[in-house]
């Protein structure tokens, strides 16, 4: 991880850390890494964003550096972080860059650089990038015939891309009710068009409505309430929340229960299992997967993998072995016939395609990969040197290694830093959730206390 690009591109709060000056600059840069990259003609880059406020104002920065640098850009404007993605491929631009904070809150904001395969830039890129940044060096400025060019195809690309996702099932959906929250986010921009596709499904939009500051503000797959209650009040079959930038998924089953990421991959899982079609029957988690994953892949004769937290990690162990799906508790999930990263429409339409297609209730397709009870405490930390303090310190691994013998055949305890934000994460799973609670708190309080 370097000091500006962080597990997930470039974060932070919009004018206070991350500015027109920056983007300005990651745009000058990234347009003079690639070109070096690309060997000969201009660098072309696909570029969308999110709702937030402040996107507009990065955008216009980091399209002004590109141009300066010579490179054109494909501008799409709102649009899905997995849809830029997939346009960069499609379109064959050499690189996408996505300007969002995903589902943290409006004021926050970031940068984050695909290659022209639809993945994360590489850390070499990236440190490339960085060092240019930081060692300010020059860059040649573009002039006369030689500055880049923007084409404006917000429309094209999007439906597009909203054609490519209708493709990935065969399916009408039809006879399904569902309720979908956009979070006030990305999906806002394609969620209503990609399910008015299915003329015989029954879908109701909730959180479209981005006025720049009420993404992920009460809605949302990180706040799950006021779905569950409309789910049932409404007798809709499934409820679908988005993130800030669509690029995770969680759902509300029939009864207003949550449907995480684990549970997706896991009936997900065994019908592509069931078909022949989930190589070396495995699929990859990472180190949040609750406890009840790693009992059904038992049970079903499933292998888990399990690698650091981050789609990017869970991106690069699929791809090593050729596996074709896993993903995150949290709802980012890889479809990878399909898909270069988290994308959470496309979740969602494989696992409606799933429910119809099985005549059962949602509760029943997910019925077998139970939840044990689990607690995530957020601990703030002054900045990325006391993480390290924090991470390293004798008396924090004694006291988590107490706790985990305590738990030891009945639970488990996670302690990591978060890779976007100023944190510390504990996770504690037990039989119980008052003995998750206890032993989170107790953790919680030594590393406030260090």
């Amino acid at each position: 991880m370097g000091k500006l690009f962080g597990t997930d591109g470039i974060r932070g709060v919009v004018n206070a850390g991350l500015d027109a000056e920056l983007a300005f600059n990651v745009g000058l840069a990234a347009a003079y890494v690639m070109a070096q990259e690309k060997g000969a003609g201009q660098p072309r880059f696909a570029i969308g964003k999110d709702t937030r406020i402040s996107s507009d104002l990065l955008e216009g920065a980091l399209i002004a550096g590109l141009c300066s640098a010579g490179a054109d850009v494909l501008h799409l404007g709102v649009i899905p972080t997995p849809g830029v993605a997939w346009v960069t491929v499609d379109s064959g631009c050499d690189a996408g860059i996505v300007i969002s904070a995903s589902h943290n809150p409006f004021e926050h904001n970031g940068i984050k650089i695909f290659n022209n395969q639809g993945f994360k830039l590489s850390d070499e890129l990236e440190g490339k990038i960085e060092d240019i940044i930081l060692n300010k060096v020059p860059v040649p400025r573009k002039t006369a015939g030689e500055i880049g060019r923007v084409v404006y195809a917000d429309q094209k690309e999007s439906q597009d891309y909203i054609d490519h996702l209708v493709s990935t099932i065969d399916s009408d959906l039809s006879g399904l009710k569902i309720l979908v929250d956009c979070a006030n986010g990305a999906s806002s921009a394609t969620a209503g068009r990609l399910f008015d596709r299915f003329e015989d499904l029954h879908a109701d939009i909730i959180n479209a409505d981005p006025d720049g500051v009420n993404i992920n503000n009460g809605c949302g797959s990180t706040h799950l309430d006021s779905l569950k209650s409309m789910v049932t009040a409404g007798k809709y079959d499934l409820g679908v929340a988005f993130d800030g930038d669509a690029d995770r998924c969680l759902m509300v089953d029939e009864t207003g229960e949550e449907i995480d990421g684990d549970q997706v991959i896991a009936a997900c899982g065994l019908e592509l299992m069931g078909k022949g079609k989930l190589p070396g029957n495995a699929i990859v988690g990472t180190v949040m997967s609750n406890l009840g994953l790693h009992v059904f892949c038992r049970e079903h004769n499933m292998e888990l993998f399990c690698t650091s937290v981050g789609d990017r990690n869970v991106l690069e162990k699929m791809e090593e072995y050729g596996y074709v799906l896993g993903g995150e508790q949290s709802g980012h999930t890889i479809f990878r016939k399909y898909a270069t990263t988290g994308d959470g429409q496309l979740t969602a339409l494989q696992f409606l395609s799933l429910l119809h297609r099985s005549g059962k209730k949602a509760s029943q397709l997910v019925k077998d990969c139970k939840r044990y009870p689990q607690v995530l405490i957020n601990v703030p930390v002054a900045d990325k040197a006391k993480k390290e303090a924090i991470m390293t310190a004798q008396e924090i691994k004694a006291a988590v290694s107490e706790q985990e013998t305590i738990l030891a055949g009945t639970g488990r305890v996670l302690v990591r830093p978060s890779g976007t934000e100023a944190l510390i994460r504990v996770m504690v799973e037990a039989q119980s959730e008052e003995q998750a609670r206890t032993v989170a708190e107790l953790l919680a309080n030594v590393i406030k206390n260090y």
